[in-house]
């Protein structure tokens, strides 16, 4: 468990593009960071001062918790051996890639009694924090159709693509967006999903789109790219309600406007230049749960929750029918008729 009373020793656990985006979150806190990795640790380490450790037997007794930033296929792995040790852990989305994977990972750190953050950076987004608001306050009213659209250039490393190890876009990019249509929306009961692919080996292409019917009667649209090397990163939502709609586009420049009624001086949302990132946000927020014992904005269930969507929308892609959450989240078929019905509102 994490020592309260010293300064935070952090154990960064790979040293890919993200740990760029972890690494200035923890400094800030005045952290001691010591990364391993197998490849890249010593110029991650030198561009940051950070320190290195040789090996993950070298890693365990010098930290207090550990932030993993490394390919999907082995995060469960790193987190339920990172546990065993005692050590709260970080971990970048998707906190498993199964579902079964992230409640064993859930379950063993509820067993050690140690903390578990799945890192998703989005509800850290100040947007997003402003969308969240203003439905609670029913700003909207009802909430009825939601849209999300996430799009950038395909990633340059190849296990991206190796659905096996990632979950492809679903599992990888996707799943900020179907996170955020529960945070926003409540409970997902049925999920119907469609991919396409295209490009070549040198460029590829994938777009899937992602339909959410919630319990509620909502209806969500989650739309992702993988596109050309040219492609920018964006990301927008449209919250309609029977009450107003709530619109954001990364790449306007008049940002969090919203049509709604007027209402103290108008429907605009907060302004976002100048905002904390994020990534420093989030960790910030973990390093306060650990230290208060209270909770953080994000938890292992949402982690679960989040893969479990993320799964039921490959497997509703695979077998191409809707494909059920029971109340646990446990995906079953749904009947074609009336699934579709669902899906195609």
């Amino acid at each position: 468990m994490t020592q309260r009373n010293d300064s935070l020793r952090v154990g960064l656990i790979g040293a890919g593009a993200i740990s760029h985006a972890h690494v200035p979150g923890w400094l800030a806190l005045g952290a001691r960071v010591t990364v391993y990795s197998e490849a890249g640790a010593e110029a991650l380490a030198e561009q940051y001062g950070l320190e290195v450790a040789s090996s993950l037997d070298e890693l365990w007794p010098a930290v207090d918790v550990v932030d993993i930033v490394t390919p999907t296929a082995t995060h469960a792995g790193l987190a339920l051996a990172a546990i065993g040790h005692g050590i709260d852990v970080v971990c970048e989305k998707p906190l498993a890639r199964t579902a079964a994977d992230a409640v064993s990972v859930v379950d063993a750190a509820e067993l050690a009694g140690v903390r578990l953050f799945p890192a998703h950076v989005v509800r850290y987004f100040p947007e997003f924090l402003a969308a969240r608001s203003a439905i609670a306050a029913g700003r909207i009213g009802r909430p009825a159709v939601f849209r999300f659209r996430r799009q950038s250039a395909a990633p340059q490393s190849p296990w991206f693509f190796d659905d096996a190890v990632s979950g492809g876009i679903v599992m990888d990019q996707m799943i900020h967006d179907l996170d955020q249509a529960e945070w926003l929306g409540g409970p997902v009961r049925r999920v119907f999903a469609r991919l396409q692919r295209g490009g070549d080996a040198a460029a590829p292409v994938v777009a899937a789109q992602v339909v959410l019917d919630h319990e509620s009667g909502l209806i969500s649209h989650v739309h992702g790219t993988w596109g050309s090397p040219a492609l920018p990163f964006s990301y927008s939502f449209d919250l309609a309600g029977d009450g107003g709609v709530l619109r954001f586009d990364s790449m306007r420049d008049d940002t969090m406007r919203a049509a709604l009624p007027p209402i103290d001086g108008g429907g605009y949302l907060p302004e976002t230049s100048g905002a904390e990132s994020p990534y420093s946000a989030e960790i910030a927020d973990f390093v306060r749960a650990i230290r208060s014992g209270g909770a953080a904005r994000v938890d292992g269930g949402d982690g679960v929750r989040a893969v479990r969507i993320a799964e039921a929308a490959l497997e509703s892609i695979e077998s191409g029918l809707p494909v059920d959450l029971g109340p646990a989240g446990e995906a079953t078929d749904a009947s074609t008729d009336d699934a579709m019905i669902g899906a195609g509102a």
